[in-house]
């Protein structure tokens, strides 16, 4: 009879994957909210333009609740512009 050759932690298996799974969202959040920033804007971060609306002026941490847990999003801060994100409420 052939020995096991491969044992898996199955709970440590599933946090790694949640971990993994809420890094990955954070990330796309975070992507989508810049660009819609960039929409908004009139032109990407560092970005000379003409038909530039609004400046960037940094970011600031907003942590969200979700079914895998707590996420931490960096939402765009604009100058001349009110972001509002059709991704989060603002507030």
């Amino acid at each position: 009879m052939p020995e096991k050759i491969i044992q898996v932690n199955q709970p440590m298996f599933e946090t790694e994957l949640d971990r993994m799974v809420s890094e990955k969202v954070t990330e796309i959040l975070n992507r989508m909210l810049d660009a819609e920033a960039d929409e908004i804007a009139g032109a990407a971060r560092y970005e000379r333009s003409d038909g530039r609306k609004a400046y960037r002026a940094g970011h600031y941490e907003r942590d969200l609740t979700v079914k895998a847990g707590k996420m931490a999003v960096r939402v765009p801060k604009l100058k001349g512009a009110l972001f509002e994100s059709a991704v989060i409420e603002r507030y």
